[in-house]
């Protein structure tokens, strides 16, 4: 395990805007921003449309963090299905007659509520400012999210969102969606930091109903600026981008990267002196 410390080579030290949409707060589970967090250097502005929920983050905000009850989308009216288990609840309907296959899906999944609210687009919010790192977890909105969000895209050097790879919403866009429309956008896909699934019934896996043999539901996607043209991106960006990829995710190969194309705009020295500090930390 690495643990070099990349903010002690850098001329200052980078505040990282963070957009959040699906913030919800879990208890047992630490911010996913905790690194980002403690070395102080995150602002987060982030997003979850159940109140008591949006209540609960502001309530554990770090300083300069706040959270909006907003549903985040394409700014239409939309029906949001609220489920027996909050964190599962979405702007499309659950896909019943399939989670039903797996264990401990669909019983976690049950619409106790629709409402019409209306959604909001991410460039239209005033609080979401020079967004440089965008995270979505939203059950199968999140492609909604983006359409509503080419401004913010344009800004952000790095976006990590849900993605599935079968409808387990009714009419949601899978991977494939999301997948071209980033690329579109100027980012590519970099890595999967999580993948998840389920068994099918009635077979389970060392007595664990939440455990996966096969089939491979959902997962996160981190997509980055294509690292061919990092050179289009500003000094600042290109230094927020490395911090991202070294404290968020260990892309320590991507992090110099970055720190290439900000040492060809400005002569820093900083990509060498970052491998010596990997190389002597490791």
């Amino acid at each position: 395990m690495i643990n070099f410390d990349i903010l002690s080579i850098l001329p200052n030290r980078p505040i990282i805007n963070i957009v959040d949409v699906g913030a919800m707060f879990i208890e047992e589970d630490p911010s996913p921003f905790a690194k980002l967090i403690e070395a102080g250097i995150a602002k987060i502005v982030g997003f979850e449309p159940v109140q008591a929920e949006c209540d609960k983050l502001n309530s554990k905000a770090a300083q300069g963090s706040r959270y909006l009850p907003y549903a985040i989308g394409d700014g239409r009216k939309r029906t949001f299905h609220i489920c027996n288990f909050p964190m599962t609840s979405s702007l499309y309907e659950p896909n019943t007659a399939l989670l039903e296959k797996f264990h401990n899906l669909e019983n976690v999944t049950r619409v106790v509520q629709r409402v019409e609210i209306q959604t909001h687009r991410l460039d239209d919010i005033i609080e979401v400012g020079d967004a440089d790192f965008l995270k979505l977890d939203v059950q199968g909105a999140e492609l909604d999210i983006l359409v509503g969000a080419t401004k913010v895209l344009d800004s952000a050097v790095l976006v990590e969102t849900e993605v599935e790879f079968v409808p387990m919403y009714k009419d949601q866009p899978l991977f494939a969606e999301m997948d071209q429309h980033l690329r579109r956008h100027g980012f590519l896909f970099h890595k999967f930091p999580g993948l998840a699934g389920r068994t099918f019934k009635p077979l389970v896996v060392e007595n664990d109903i939440n455990k996966m043999l096969s089939q491979t539901l959902w997962g996160d996607a981190v997509y980055a600026r294509d690292f061919m043209f990092l050179d289009r991106l500003s000094p600042e960006k290109l230094l927020k981008l490395a911090v991202i990829l070294h404290m968020q995710y260990q892309s320590w190969d991507l992090a110099m990267e970055s720190l290439k194309a900000y040492d060809a705009k400005t002569g820093a020295g900083l990509s060498g002196r970052y491998v010596q500090g990997l190389l002597s930390k490791g």
